[in-house]
């Protein structure tokens, strides 16, 4: 019997939940994605955070077939001078400020935070990480150690040990901070527990902290960086620098890749004590790092970045609703609360069936999330909040 990919996804690949979206497309271009009868979706996701410069990118796809024509992997990484990757280290690192200026390649951003732990306690000699409370930082067993949640670890301890959770924005919880930390892990904009911002009073506090007891200081901009909350890193909103700073999703406009990026002096340390102390084999690939510098080439030729403010103001303008609460976030980082995850789950539901695709949160799953690409028109935003707010009306009218 002849299986169709419906049938052979539930049958052959890992599933993580019981009730996937089944959703199934058979192209994308710009904000859309097309399903097999050439119904279009609005991503109003970036396939969480990932699509930044939209679908199909011309100067992304360009980039990708040359290099394809050249060399794809040819050693592990580290080994061999390869110009894709040594390319987009140097244009990283001439946006960022001057001691973050030595980049190491990964293949995700949870591998990015495995990597900064060990440079962290590789660097200070000290074991104890300190994360905050309801904070992502990826599901490897080293990342998800930073997950302060019992539900989504407990089945896979032993976990990473000395791990100390503090609540985030309270300044009062750093006096936890000693010099026992090998670092601090924060994101500068929490992506599931709904968007919270980081209050820049805290950051400073949280800096002077790390800064008298000796513990690295560790920016999580996996899901913040490269543009969404309208700079380039969302970091630059409040000054504060850190020790290191993890980047992934949107760095690969839509290839995977991760990176951790802290000073030379500190990256050499993982060249000694041991020799080889951190080493991927597929990070840094070419075909994806010539894709990564193509797409930060071409959001940096565009005003999308300078756009994003404008755009968020639009996006609250129009989803004023009794039944939204409030909208958390910044920049196209946006999270409407509602008041409940059934009223949250029917409304994602009866969108999806009205073409438009959003989701909610790990760690606030009444919350709607709202991360479309930056290449968003304000008409595709009309678009977009007119559906929200239509179906928002229709299921409170069928209670």
């Amino acid at each position: 019997m002849h299986l169709n990919n419906r049938q052979l996804f539930l049958n052959r690949q890992a599933q993580t939940t019981h009730f996937p979206l089944l959703l199934e497309f058979e192209k994308a271009s710009g904000i859309y994605l097309y399903d097999k009868s050439g119904k279009a979706y609005i991503d109003l996701i970036s396939g969480i955070s990932v699509s930044s410069l939209g679908h199909g990118n011309k100067r992304v796809n360009d980039a990708i077939k040359s290099q394809v024509d050249q060399y794809m992997h040819l050693m592990v990484y580290g080994e061999y001078v390869q110009a894709p990757q040594v390319k987009l280290a140097e244009r990283l690192t001439t946006l960022l400020p001057s001691v973050l200026n030595c980049v190491y390649f990964v293949n995700s951003g949870a591998e990015a935070t495995d990597g900064a732990l060990k440079l962290a306690k590789r660097v200070t000699g000290r074991t104890e990480i300190i994360a905050f409370k309801q904070a992502y930082h990826g599901s490897t067993h080293a990342a998800l150690s930073l997950n302060s949640e019992e539900y989504y670890k407990n089945a896979f301890r032993p976990l990473l040990p000395d791990i100390r959770f503090l609540e985030h924005n309270q300044t009062a919880e750093l006096d936890s901070i000693t010099q026992r930390t090998a670092c601090v892990v924060a994101e500068v904009i929490r992506g599931e527990s709904g968007y919270i911002v980081s209050d820049p009073d805290f950051l400073s506090a949280l800096r002077a902290k790390c800064n008298s007891t000796g513990a690295l200081l560790i920016f999580d901009e996996i899901q913040s960086g490269m543009g969404r909350s309208g700079k380039m890193f969302a970091f630059e909103h409040s000054g504060v620098v850190p020790d290191v700073l993890l980047l992934g999703k949107a760095l690969g406009a839509g290839m995977p890749i991760g990176a951790f990026i802290a000073s030379k002096e500190m990256m050499m340390q993982l060249a000694e004590q041991p020799m080889l102390g951190h080493i991927t084999t597929f990070g840094g690939h070419p075909v994806v790092c010539a894709a990564a510098l193509a797409g930060l080439e071409e959001l940096l030729s565009h005003n999308w970045i300078a756009e994003v403010a404008d755009k968020e103001l639009l996006f609250r303008h129009l989803l004023k609703h009794p039944a939204i609460r409030q909208i958390s976030g910044k920049g196209l980082m946006l999270a409407p609360e509602l008041e409940s995850f059934e009223l949250n789950k029917k409304l994602i539901d009866s969108c999806i069936s009205d073409g438009l695709i959003a989701d909610w949160f790990l760690f606030a799953t009444h919350k709607l999330r709202i991360a479309p690409p930056l290449i968003i028109t304000r008409e595709e935003i009309a678009q977009a909040c007119d559906i929200i707010i239509n179906n928002l009306n229709l299921i409170l009218n069928t209670r």
